[in-house]
C-alpha cells in the first residue's frame, strides 16, 4: 500500500480514546478540552475490524495511544485482539506510564510488545507543574514494572522547548542511562500553525519517509497529524477510508497549513 509519493504505509497509530489522566501543559489548555461523548468511540470490535483491514492491506506495526489508552477500560482485552492479528509483526503503545504499574503485566500477556513512556523530567515539582498534578513516582514505578514484565525495548519521549541540553532533559537523559532505556526528544510544536521538528532519536517529523496513517478514537482515518481531511469509518467502511487517507498523504506537514 503506497501513497501518491512512492511511500509505503506499514504503521497504524490507533488513539483508543481522547481521555487523559493527566493535563500536560503543552499538550491541553489549563481550562480543558471538550471530550467526545462515549456513544462516539469506536467500540473494541470496531478497532480490531479497522486493524485487521489494515493489516491485509500492508499495515505490520501498530502503536496504540490516546489520550492516555490506559484509561480506556478493559485496555488488555484489545491488545490482546489487535495481537491476535498474524500480520503485525510491531505492536507497542505510548503512554504516561502513570498507571503501567497496575497493568504491565497483563498488557505483556495480552501481547503487548513494547512501550514508549512520556517522561519530560525526573524533578518531582517540575514534573507536578508540567503535568498539572501528576506524580512523579507513578510514573517511574510503571516504568520499572513494564521493564520487569519485558515491554521492552522501552523508550522514553521527553518534550523539550528546544534542545536535548536543557536541565529537564538531561535528568531525563542521565536517568535513562542508568537503566540503559533510550530517550527520544520532541520538540514542542504548534499543531494549528503546523510547526513541527523532526523527533531526535526517532523517526517523527521526517515526511520524506513517513508511513503512518492514523486511526482516531471516534473512528476517522487521519493522513497526517497536521492535515484536517479526514474519512469516517462508519460511513465509508474500513478499506475504503483507509485507502482515501493513504491518497491524501500530503508530501509534507506543512503543505497542511499553507
Amino acid at each position: 500500500m503506497k501513497d501518491r509519493f512512492g511511500r509505503e504505509i506499514t504503521y497504524l497509530r490507533i488513539s483508543v480514546t481522547d481521555r487523559c489522566n493527566l493535563r500536560c501543559v503543552y499538550c491541553m489548555p489549563e481550562e480543558g478540552v471538550s471530550l467526545l461523548p462515549r456513544e462516539e468511540m469506536l467500540t473494541f470490535e470496531e478497532i480490531y475490524d479497522f486493524a485487521l483491514a489494515a493489516a491485509k492491506a500492508g499495515i505490520r506495526k501498530i502503536r496504540v495511544t490516546g489520550g492516555e489508552p490506559l484509561v480506556r477500560e478493559d485496555i488488555s482485552a484489545l491488545v490482546a485482539m489487535l495481537a491476535s492479528i498474524p500480520q503485525i509483526a510491531d505492536l507497542s503503545m505510548t503512554t504516561n506510564g502513570t498507571l503501567l504499574a497496575l497493568f504491565a503485566d497483563s498488557l505483556k500477556r495480552a501481547g503487548l510488545m513494547r512501550v514508549n513512556v512520556s517522561l519530560d523530567s525526573v524533578n518531582p515539582d517540575r514534573y507536578s507543574m508540567l503535568t498539572r498534578g501528576g506524580v512523579l513516582y507513578q510514573a517511574l514505578d510503571g516504568i520499572a514494572a513494564a521493564m520487569r514484565a519485558g515491554l521492552t525495548p522501552l523508550k522514553i519521549n521527553c518534550v523539550i522547548a528546544k534542545s536535548p541540553a536543557e536541565d529537564n532533559a538531561r535528568g531525563v537523559a542521565r536517568y535513562a542511562a542508568e537503566r540503559g532505556i533510550e530517550v527520544r526528544y520532541i520538540r514542542s510544536m504548534n499543531l494549528s500553525a503546523g510547526e513541527f521538528y523532526r523527533v531526535a532519536g526517532g523517526a517523527g517529523g521526517d515526511c520524506a519517509h513517513c508511513n503512518r496513517i492514523r486511526l482516531t478514537a471516534n473512528g476517522y482515518v487521519r493522513p497526517c497529524l497536521f492535515c484536517d481531511d479526514a474519512y469516517a469509518v462508519r460511513d465509508l467502511g474500513a478499506s475504503e477510508a483507509m485507502l482515501r487517507a493513504v491518497a491524501a498523504k500530503p508530501k509534507t506537514g506543512n503543505e497542511c497549513r499553507t
